[in-house]
């Protein structure tokens, strides 16, 4: 063991401690639900979940997960180009081309893969990237590893920084604008209608990471494209099957067939690690199929978006603004908002607090995402464990 690397590394972790903005893992001893069990606090609610759709137990989901098992058992072994593409693959790749409307689809053991393997396989020497500056982490990395390309930023949603930008590139040069569908930390909406419109003037492809906008957004939970009613008009979509989708894991890219072919051929990720397991296949598979047949958990998710946001605006809050199943509730420093979230967990309430390098210094806050699972006595109790520690802190004005 090198002493000297361990020193540096216990100096560094204690100097978060003493910022209050070391992160402590929470043990679940049962299934993601509305409540779980956690061995450090107990029985809490879940606000700070990704399982929008409350699927995440759902019993079908499971039961179809558990006869992939059975079926194909418990890993794919290799790589799909060497050892086999199991035919669950398939099934699930054409449900997303079908229920997404593109031209074909690939999936990956998350849409971190999917990412980092999409960008730096398409965007080789001689093009150019223009990413939302508030974009993704693993869509940062993915631009990160395209080292041949021009990688540009623009300004968060500034549609004008972004025409300035494709303005000043040739005309006849691939370019890529790659945005996120929902931004996590924000909650807002990329105004995808505008990017549309620029990437066609400007001969730009169109790249959306809709992984918070999946099972959510939408008229039929499709997501951010299938909101702004652009069917057709974007070229590659990104997504996630381990949040609305069942909550397992997995990623998937939809693009036309010639984009999949070149990912099948080309995609790192995709050459040199396994397949996705069958058993998450199976139960994504499952997933897609309640989205589709019970449009009444997109329904619900959303009236329980809605009114939890004005509820929180009536006890004093003033969550930001948005139309994705992200509630941010800005609250200052990192440290704060990590004593906060500590103080609502002792109380019963999982949710989260984030600050910097997650999300600009002064900006930290406590992320509420909310659920179809959730029951509106659940929903009643957390706003009260919500007014009770923001008296306690000095967010709200006392009685």
């Amino acid at each position: 063991m090198n002493a000297a690397f361990e020193s540096k590394l216990s100096g560094e972790l204690e100097a978060l401690r003493n910022a209050g903005t070391y992160k402590r893992l929470r043990h679940l001893t049962t299934p993601m639900a509305s409540q779980v069990h956690m061995e450090e606090a107990g029985d809490v609610l879940v606000l700070s979940s990704n399982n929008y759709l409350g699927l995440a137990d759902d019993p079908g989901v499971i039961e179809a997960g558990v006869a992939a098992l059975r079926k194909y058992g418990a890993g794919t072994a290799s790589v799909r180009f060497i050892c086999g593409t199991f035919d669950i693959h398939r099934e699930l790749e054409s449900e997303l081309t079908r229920v997404f409307g593109f031209g074909g689809a690939l999936t990956y053991v998350s849409c971190w893969n999917a990412n980092t393997g999409l960008i730096p396989t398409l965007a080789v020497e001689g093009t150019a990237i223009l990413s939302d500056e508030l974009n993704h982490a693993s869509i940062i990395d993915g631009c990160r590893l395209a080292t041949q390309a021009q990688r540009l930023r623009y300004k968060h949603g500034d549609m004008a920084d972004l025409q300035a930008q494709l303005a000043a590139l040739p005309h006849e040069m691939t370019k890529f604008i790659v945005t996120d569908g929902v931004f996590s930390m924000e909650g807002d909406l990329a105004k995808l209608p505008e990017i549309v419109e620029l990437a066609e003037r400007y001969n730009a492809v169109t790249i959306v990471d809709d992984s918070h906008g999946t099972g959510v957004t939408g008229r039929t939970g499709r997501g951010t494209i299938e909101h702004y009613g652009l069917e057709g008009r974007i070229d590659i979509l990104t997504s996630t099957l381990g949040k609305a989708l069942g909550g397992a894991a997995g990623g998937f890219v939809c693009g036309s067939a010639n984009v999949i072919d070149t990912l099948i051929q080309r995609s790192r990720p995709q050459l040199f690690s396994n397949a996705l397991p069958c058993t998450v296949a199976g139960s994504a598979l499952a997933a897609l199929h309640a989205l589709e047949g019970r449009p009444e958990l997109v329904a619900t998710l959303r009236e329980n978006t809605r009114w939890f946001r004005e509820r929180l605006r009536e006890i004093g809050y003033r969550p930001l603004d948005g139309e994705a199943a992200i509630i941010p509730i800005i609250v200052g420093g990192t440290s704060f908002a990590i004593a906060m979230s500590e103080r609502l967990l002792g109380q019963g309430l999982f949710v989260t607090g984030f600050g910097y390098p997650v999300v600009p210094e002064g900006t930290a806050r406590i992320r509420v995402q909310m659920s179809a699972a959730l029951q509106r006595p659940q929903l009643e109790r957390a706003l009260e464990i919500f007014e009770r520690v923001g008296r306690e802190l000095g967010l709200l004005a006392t009685a």
